[in-house]
């Protein structure tokens, strides 16, 4: 009997911890990343403006070529809608929305369903360096709720960082080769 309690508080407390770590750890997070185009800002803000156009460059539009999408409104403006639907967990389900548009940047909201719910802002800015080199920005800024938070611990910076670093990548040779 003293053994099975002595199991009993061990497990416990291995659950205990996490939880009370999960107290302490920050809910929100913020990663931005850019990349300088030799392109005219105009004609690069002309291009990511559109939401569809993320299936050329985005890391995560790429991730299953199988995924249902549909669109709703029209693009390019505020309350346009694009969903997804992927049997690939990694791409999951949910739905990204134009909130506002203005002059060299557009501010999406966006809404996760699979694997797990949960909301996102993220925005795009164009902002010309010269008449024909412009700096493009990504961010992408959450909250996550207490315990879901102990996976900040895991480095959020360096993981969507990635990809947001690679779909600019991407989106530089796109239209560097037009």
């Amino acid at each position: 009997m003293k053994i099975i309690k002595r199991i009993l508080l061990v497990i416990a407390i291995l659950i205990a911890i996490p939880l009370l770590i999960a107290l302490f750890i920050r809910k929100d997070y913020t990663v931005e990343r850019e990349v300088n185009i030799n392109k005219p800002a105009a004609e690069v803000f002309d291009y990511v403006k559109y939401l569809k156009n993320q299936d050329t460059y985005s890391v995560w539009a790429k991730i299953d070529p199988a995924m249902k999408k549909d669109y709703q409104g029209t693009d390019a403006t505020p309350g346009f809608i694009y969903r997804w639907d992927s049997q690939n967990k990694d791409a999951g389900k949910g739905e990204q929305e134009i909130k506002k548009v203005i002059p060299g940047q557009v501010d999406y909201e966006i809404r996760f369903i699979k694997p797990f719910p949960g909301k996102a802002s993220a925005f795009m800015s164009a902002t010309p360096v010269s008449g024909s080199q412009t700096t493009v920005k990504w961010g992408f800024s959450s909250r996550m709720a207490y315990p879901m938070n102990l996976m900040l611990l895991m480095n959020m910076e360096d993981m969507i960082g990635k990809d947001l670093q690679t779909g600019l990548n991407n989106l530089k040779a796109l239209l560097e080769k037009q």
